[in-house]
């Protein structure tokens, strides 16, 4: 018992003197850390228990630009938009065709527009088509056929239907026509039309007379920006101003 005593008061002993410091410091990885400070005095608190305002960062100054060469302007993000955003170019409108034409000229003013035309308006295309000028009265007839031997075919045909009134046209714009009658009246041509109708004629039509003068019809197209200048340079030329739309 007296041995248990003294080990439990030896223990005491030793644990004081520990802990005193009289059996050397402990091996402690902070001991000595204030002694290691430098310049304590000039730590300073800013805040006690809130973030310290972040300071926005300097920009840097821009390289200078070597010698010789100007400095470029900073690019902003709209001036970044305009660049890439391409120039909207306004459509071209295409130079629609026009078509013109003028009827009843005679052959010399034919002529003279052609030749105008060709000087003066080089982008438009010409056609030209002369035909007998219309007479007076009323014209019962069968149209032109290809040739002689074809009109003398016809005019067989009609023999063979009991037809014998009629004529084969030998010149002009109606040439190798056979004429079947000459009315005053249209009446008149249309009731020779429906007993030739009868009689089983199909091919023949009525129309008015034609003339043993020719005349022209003369059509121009080309751009629709030049339609007014034709339109006065014909009128100038011919003295007609009655233009026609065509297709």
């Amino acid at each position: 018992m007296k041995v248990l005593v003294f080990l439990l008061v030896l223990g005491n002993l030793l644990f004081y003197a520990f802990t005193a410091g009289y059996l050397g410091h402990a091996d402690n990885p902070d001991a000595g850390r204030v002694e290691q400070q430098i310049a304590p005095e000039r730590l300073r608190i800013v805040s006690r228990g809130e973030a310290p305002a972040v300071q926005p960062l300097a920009k840097p100054d821009p390289a200078p630009a070597p010698e010789g060469e100007s400095a470029k302007p900073e690019a902003t993000p709209e001036a970044d938009n305009k660049a890439e955003t391409p120039k909207e170019e306004a459509p071209e409108k295409p130079d629609t065709p026009v078509c013109l034409a003028w009827r009843q000229l005679t052959p010399a003013e034919g002529d003279k527009v052609a030749a105008m035309m060709g000087k003066r308006f080089a982008e438009f295309k010409l056609s030209r088509k002369a035909m007998a000028a219309e007479g007076n009265g009323w014209w019962v007839y069968i149209p032109s056929l290809p040739g002689k031997a074809e009109a003398d075919k016809k005019a067989g045909e009609l023999r063979d239907l009991g037809v014998s009134d009629f004529f084969i046209v030998q010149e002009g714009p109606s040439r190798h026509a056979i004429s079947l009658g000459i009315f005053s009246a249209e009446k008149g041509a249309a009731d020779r039309l429906a007993e030739l109708k009868a009689k089983g004629v199909r091919s023949a039509v009525f129309g008015p007379r034609p003339s043993k003068e020719t005349v022209v019809t003369l059509q121009v197209r080309g751009p629709v920006g030049q339609k007014a200048a034709v339109i006065a340079a014909v009128a100038d030329a011919v003295q007609k101003t009655d233009a026609l739309a065509c297709k």
